[in-house]
């Protein structure tokens, strides 16, 4: 559980075709991360502190309580110990190491600076690492069968963190957490929405737990189901590590939490206890149907629009492709035209691809890109907003022509088109300005 957060695939074939291939893999380095601490096997933990003993000691009636919240089965007791914040930032360094490979890393720097989504000296691995250092409070080791709470974690939240966890081991218990990872990874949206699935149930589950200590239940307050699933979000001043991260990493790091716990309530409000285990019988695809479980409940699937093509010369290889979910699209809107924006035209969105190629030798790379809409109307509302998107991003740009569908001309890192057809905006971007 994190106070308030992998890897995409690189292309290994030449003009690779996003329809063909089998490419579409990409997970962020931070979700990467955090799925390592949920599967890092920590060091001896301090059992004979006495603090530690009397917390941990609390485990187990917790988990009880959780069975009788969830109906999910405590098959076996849950370890517990303790962590400091020194270990896991050490833990986190070595693993970037292990996990991902230098050229990854770039390929995914490179995908987040070509959209504009963080800033173009941005170390994404390093700052990712101080995130999850600073937000770290407790992990559940779902290969060790065995959570851990960080030393620093306040006295106070203790109790709501251990509970958090509990119902980590709870569903890895009862659906195989491990499992149900690996079959997320055909997709990086869909990887995300099985993130905020575990995340969400574990915080539904904290919550439901909390709030019937005071006599109240999320079943009958939705005032309450709106308070909790904030607090993820809150604690202005205390982490300035995560104030002062790009709006991407801040978005992504809290949404499995926030937004993962309303699309549990939703589910619960409609099945019931049977919710809890649904949702990992039967994964939600996208982060779209975790923001509008209405799309999960009618089994609405993305789309896969068609790349534009470039015509490359010689010389270009696929580095890096994946697919934009609604979440990213909302995150981008917000960033360059505003949250109102951002919640008006984001839920249109259908579908997305991208594809990153490159020329070493020319010391170019090219994006290319298509986000399908659900209507011409909203594809000519972020057309617009990609238009103007592509102004603040760059220091430098100047339009060759433009029209109501369609604008060329260069920005920093090259020639540009950008193209609406129907209800699909495409846009190549980094193309040589000697080449028409």
């Amino acid at each position: 559980m994190l106070n308030t957060p992998g890897r995409r695939k690189r292309l290994p074939h030449k003009n690779a075709s996003p329809r063909a291939s089998k490419w579409d893999r990409r997970f962020r380095l931070s979700s990467a991360l955090v799925a390592a601490l949920l599967v890092w096997a920590a060091p001896g933990a301090a059992q004979s502190d006495p603090h530690a003993q009397a917390l941990c000691g609390q485990a187990n009636a917790i988990a009880q309580d959780l069975t009788r919240i969830s109906g999910m089965k405590l098959r076996h007791r849950v370890p517990c110990g303790f962590i400091t914040k020194e270990k896991i930032n050490e833990f986190l360094n070595k693993r970037v190491k292990d996990v991902t490979s230098p050229e990854e890393i770039r390929a995914e720097e490179l995908t987040l600076k070509k959209f504009g989504l963080v800033p173009r000296d941005f170390d994404l691995a390093r700052s990712t690492v101080d995130l999850l250092t600073e937000q770290a409070a407790a992990f559940y080791d779902y290969d060790k069968k065995k959570l851990f709470i960080t030393e620093s974690t306040s006295s106070d939240t203790q109790e709501p963190v251990l509970a958090h966890e509990l119902s980590h081991a709870l569903a890895d218990q009862n659906f195989n957490l491990a499992r149900f990872i690996r079959q997320g990874r055909k997709s990086d949206d869909g990887a995300t929405a099985r993130l905020a699935v575990m995340e969400g149930q574990a915080t539904w589950l904290m919550s439901e737990y909390l709030a019937r200590k005071s006599g109240q239940s999320l079943k009958d307050s939705p005032a309450l189901v709106a308070a909790m699933s904030n607090l993820s979000d809150s604690g202005a001043g205390q982490y300035p590590i995560y104030e002062n991260a790009p709006l991407y990493l801040r978005r992504t790091l809290v949404f499995p939490y926030t937004k993962g716990m309303l699309f549990q309530n939703a589910v619960f409000q409609r099945e019931g206890e049977e919710g809890f285990g649904e949702v990992y019988r039967h994964a939600p695809v996208s982060t779209q149907q975790i923001l509008h479980p209405g799309t999960y409940f009618a089994a609405l699937k993305p789309t896969r629009p068609a790349l534009p093509d470039p015509h490359l010369p010689r010389g270009y290889k696929g580095l890096v492709g994946g697919s934009l979910g609604e979440l990213e699209h909302g995150i981008l809107i917000e960033q360059y035209a505003g949250k109102e924006r951002a919640e008006e035209i984001a839920p249109h969105w259908r579908g997305s691809a991208f594809e990153l190629r490159e020329n070493k030798k020319a010391h170019r790379v090219v994006l290319l890109y298509a986000a399908e809409w659900d209507s011409e109307e909203s594809a000519r509302a972020y057309f617009a907003l990609y238009r103007e998107a592509l102004g603040k991003k760059w220091r430098n740009l100047a339009v060759a022509s433009e029209s109501g569908d369609s604008v060329s001309g260069t920005g920093d890192d090259g020639r540009f088109l950008l193209r609406r057809s129907g209800a699909t905006v495409t846009s190549m971007e980094g193309l040589d300005p000697a080449i028409h």
